[in-house]
């Protein structure tokens, strides 16, 4: 049986005071909201904070406003997230992203905060501390080197976020508070292409809310692959974001995930000012997909997983269009895999 580490627990009832605490504990301390990737971390010894701020008493954490635009509070759970009406009606995408992350019980405890600063995962990390020691640790924790390609200098654990991706895609910001104050950034500025410093937020800050943009006139959806329909990590996933006048692109945002350390941003600019045919989608689709550059770091097979970036492009371009929920060919597929759509 795997057993958490010894550490220290408080549980402030406002930001100001679990900033105050971060600052004043420094590295030793780390947030925790649901916990569902924190603890399995710590029982791993991949993650073994002195101190551990629970973030769970904090009720402004857990507000909620969706009218034009929203504003959602980090504490909201995942399966909170899967049952908005308001979501589910103006970001399909985020919503998607949520339903699929895990299963009901875990989602039942899974924030959306946490989600978005999921750690990030690889094969040779995510194992028992024995193990790692087994084969020497990696450079992600305790070692030199990078297992999943050994000559490299920097770490290679891939970002399994779900709902990154989608607010990518979404435009999304996010509100970062500290000691100091508050700061708001893209999301996209949050994320660094790096295995261990694959976050841009400071130890002494809170990821406190996300902010969407104006829904008007936007489409959107996430599709998701793994092997089994439930609980697996994505080993692909494609978020989609259009905005249309009168049937005419006039914004795209395509984002992968699970093809590197940080959610790719893919070039789909080749949509704005056309109306969504067949032909368009197969020429964007693959144009997208080329910066899916896959390494061994996850399930299956990363040559399958490269050929079939091109098909969740297009089958969520589909579905973006209006075309109704859109199950991917596994026809290469090497093992079963399921999606959500």
């Amino acid at each position: 049986m795997m057993r958490l580490p010894r550490f220290r627990y408080v549980g402030p009832k406002t930001v100001e005071e679990a900033c105050r605490i971060l600052a004043a504990e420094g590295p030793d301390a780390q947030v925790v909201a649901g916990g569902t990737d924190l603890f399995p971390n710590m029982k791993r010894r991949q993650q073994t904070p002195k101190v551990v701020v629970g973030l769970r008493r904090i009720g402004a954490l857990r507000g909620r406003s969706v009218n034009g635009a929203a504003v959602l509070g980090a504490n909201l759970t995942l399966t909170e997230l899967v049952q908005d009406k308001l979501l589910r009606r103006f970001y399909p995408a985020l919503q998607k992203a949520a339903f699929s992350v895990s299963t009901p019980h875990l989602r039942n405890m899974g924030t959306l905060g946490g989600n978005v600063c999921l750690d990030t995962r690889c094969n040779y990390y995510d194992q028992s501390f024995e193990w790692r020691r087994s084969i020497d640790f990696c450079m992600k924790k305790s070692g030199k080197i990078c297992w999943v390609a050994p000559g490299s200098p920097r770490c290679w654990a891939v970002s399994s976020s779900d709902s990154a991706p989608a607010l990518l895609a979404l435009g999304a910001e996010v509100t970062l508070a500290s000691r100091d104050g508050e700061r708001t950034i893209p999301i996209d500025d949050l994320f660094h292409d790096d295995g261990i410093r694959y976050l841009t937020k400071r130890q002494d800050e809170i990821l406190t809310a996300v902010r969407l943009p104006a829904h008007e006139g936007w489409r959107s959806t996430y599709l998701k692959c793994r092997r089994r329909g439930a609980f697996d990590f994505p080993i692909l996933s494609v978020a989609a974001a259009l905005r249309f006048e009168k049937g005419v692109v006039l914004e795209a945002r395509v984002v992968l995930g699970s093809v590197g350390s940080r959610p790719l941003v893919a070039d789909a600019s080749g949509l704005v000012g056309h109306a969504l045919t067949d032909d368009l989608i197969e020429e964007v689709s693959e144009k997208c997909a080329k910066i899916a550059r896959p390494l061994d770091n996850t399930d299956l097979n990363l040559t399958w997983r490269k050929r079939v970036a091109k098909e969740f492009v297009a089958a969520a371009l589909r579905e973006a269009r209006g075309d109704g929920p859109q199950r991917v060919p596994t026809g290469l597929l090497p093992q079963v895999v399921d999606t959500i759509a």
